[in-house]
C-alpha cells in the first residue's frame, strides 16, 4: 500500500462502502478505495473470516451487499451469542456482568460499542445491580434448542434422547410442531409416534436429538402456546382424576401443570391430569382451601395420604411422660420480684 493503510483498515473502509451502496460491484469499490479489484476481493474475504455475512449479488457485473444483521457500528456476534441474547429476551437472564456468561459477553461487547455517555450509566447497572433469581426458569443447552426449532420450521421428525422429571431414560419419536417459552421454561410442543397423541416435553431435559428423514405436516391453524397449556397435565406416568367441592371459577389460579379443569356443576370441578412427581403433585392439591377428593389414581391417593399423615405428625402435641409436670418447679408471676 502506498499510503501505508494496513489491510484491516481498508477491509472496514470496504464494510462502510458495501453498507452505503448495497449491490455495489468490485469496480467501483476498487475505485472508490484506490485499489484493484483483486485487493477488493481479499478484503472481503477478511470480512467473512470475521463472520460478518457479505453476500455476492449476481447479475452482469456482480456486486456485494451485507446479509441480515449487521449495521452500524460493526459489532460481529457468535451465534451462540446471537442465541443467547434471544433466549434471555424471552425468558429473563440474570447473567448480564458474568463475562464468561455468553449473554453476559454479548452485553459487554454492545457496552463497548456505545458512546461512552451512552454506555456509562448502562454499565453501571449492569456491574452494580443485584437481581433475584428465577428458580423456577430452567435453561435448555442452545444447541439442542436450535436444533428443535429448525425441525419445527423444517417439518422434520426427531428422534430424542429425554430424561423424565423421575429420572428415566427414555428413547423418543416425534413430530416437533413447536418450542414454546413459558415463565422461563422451554417446552418442545409435539406429537407422540408411539403414544399417537399429542405431548409437551421439558428442552432442559432433553439429552439429545437426532433430526429423521421423514416429514410432517403440523394440524392447520395450531395455536402452539393454547395446545401447550392445555396439554401440560398429560402423558405422565401416573393418571389423576380430582373432585374439588368448589365452583370452576374460584380454582382456575390451579397450575395448568395439574391438568384440565372442567365444572361438574356450579359448585363442584373436576381436575383431570397425570403426573410424574406424585408428592409434589399431592402438596400442590393441599394448597386448595376447600375440601377435595381423589376419585382416579392410587398412586395420588396414597401420595395424599402419607402427606395427610405427615401434617397430622407435625401438628400433634406431645405428651409428658407421667410426674413429668410434677417435677417441675412452677413459674413465678409475671409481676413477682426477681430473685437476688
Amino acid at each position: 500500500m502506498t499510503d501505508g493503510t494496513s489491510p484491516t483498515a481498508r477491509a472496514l473502509m470496504t464494510l462502510v462502502a458495501i453498507q452505503e451502496s448495497p449491490g455495489i460491484g468490485a469496480e467501483r469499490l476498487a475505485r472508490r478505495l484506490g485499489v484493484t479489484t483483486r485487493a477488493v476481493r481479499r478484503y472481503v474475504g477478511i470480512l467473512r473470516e470475521a463472520d460478518i455475512p457479505v453476500e455476492s449479488v449476481r447479475g452482469p457485473e456482480g456486486g456485494y451487499r451485507l446479509g441480515r444483521g449487521v449495521r452500524l457500528p460493526p459489532i460481529v456476534f457468535s451465534s451462540d451469542e446471537a442465541l443467547g441474547l434471544v433466549m434471555a429476551v424471552l425468558d429473563g437472564h440474570h447473567a448480564a456482568s458474568d463475562a464468561e456468561d455468553l449473554v453476559g459477553a454479548a452485553v459487554g461487547k454492545l457496552l463497548r460499542a456505545m458512546p461512552q455517555h451512552v454506555a456509562e450509566q448502562a454499565d453501571v447497572v449492569r456491574r452494580m445491580a443485584t437481581t433475584a433469581p428465577d428458580r423456577s426458569a430452567a435453561r435448555p443447552d442452545p444447541g439442542v434448542a436450535v436444533a428443535l426449532v429448525r425441525a419445527a420450521a423444517d417439518r422434520r421428525r426427531v428422534a430424542l434422547g429425554y430424561r423424565s422429571e423421575a429420572g428415566r431414560d427414555l428413547d423418543l419419536d416425534v413430530e416437533p410442531w413447536a418450542v414454546v417459552v413459558r415463565h422461563g421454561r422451554w417446552y418442545l410442543l409435539c406429537r407422540s409416534l408411539r403414544a399417537g397423541a399429542v405431548r409437551t416435553y421439558r428442552v432442559d431435559r432433553v439429552r439429545s436429538v437426532t433430526v429423521l428423514e421423514h416429514v410432517f405436516d403440523p394440524p392447520a391453524g395450531l395455536d402452539p402456546v393454547a395446545v401447550l397449556e392445555e396439554h401440560l397435565g398429560t402423558g405422565w406416568e401416573h393418571r389423576t382424576e380430582v373432585v374439588v367441592a368448589a365452583p370452576l371459577a374460584d380454582v382456575e389460579w390451579l397450575p395448568r401443570t395439574m391438568g384440565r379443569l372442567e365444572a361438574v356443576d356450579a359448585r363442584t370441578t373436576r381436575l383431570v391430569g397425570s403426573t410424574g412427581n406424585l408428592a409434589g403433585y399431592a402438596a400442590d392439591l393441599a394448597r386448595l382451601p376447600v375440601p377435595f377428593r381423589v376419585v382416579d389414581g392410587d398412586g395420588l391417593r396414597e401420595a395424599v395420604a402419607a402427606l395427610a399423615a405427615r401434617l397430622s405428625d407435625a401438628a400433634r402435641v406431645e405428651e409428658e411422660p407421667a410426674g413429668e409436670a410434677g417435677r417441675r418447679a412452677p413459674r413465678p408471676p409475671r409481676d413477682a420480684p426477681s430473685p437476688t
